[in-house]
């Protein structure tokens, strides 16, 4: 199978590699590339447990070939914390439980990053809305849009004191 060379940056690091031109993204990440907070779930695009932020969208990674990212910018959940700082948004989990088995956590944490992205102060609702493309098999979701809602919260605390 050929390969092709693709560069992008992930999580604020440039990289490049050789990958073959039917190498889904999901793979070339956790296989190639060691990064597993990504989970392979279903690989349907159903669970949401692939969930990336690229190019400013929420992409589930066992959906698209890694070709299809090359020249893109790649978040992953590795790329939320600040260091040992937490993001906003782990701290929420942490702090509200927002996980158990914890399976979900890192599609859930990514696609609700872009939530806040696209939209500082959901509702309830639309952080229900917002994350209905990922599944908790554990949780009850209850928790989950009260660590967003945290997040929001703070974020927008933060924000509003700068």
């Amino acid at each position: 199978m050929p390969s092709k060379k693709i560069s992008l940056t992930i999580n604020g690091e440039a990289v490049e590699a050789d990958v073959e031109a039917r190498m889904l993204l999901i793979h070339f990440l956790r296989e190639q590339l060691n990064i597993t907070g990504p989970h392979i779930g279903c690989e349907t695009s159903h669970c949401g447990a692939c969930t990336v932020d690229l190019d400013g969208k929420s992409v589930k990674a066992c959906t698209i070939f890694a070709v299809q990212a090359d020249g893109g910018e790649l978040l992953t959940v590795e790329g939320l914390a600040n260091g040992a700082e937490l993001h906003p948004l782990q701290e929420g989990f942490f702090q509200c439980h927002g996980l158990q088995c914890s399976f979900c956590t890192p599609g859930m944490l990514t696609r609700a990053y872009r939530l806040l992205q696209d939209n500082p102060n959901p509702s309830d609702e639309e952080i229900r809305m917002g994350l209905s493309g990922n599944l908790c098999r554990c949780t009850g979701y209850q928790n989950i849009v009260k660590a967003v809602r945290y997040a929001a919260d703070k974020i927008n605390q933060a924000e509003g004191a700068n």
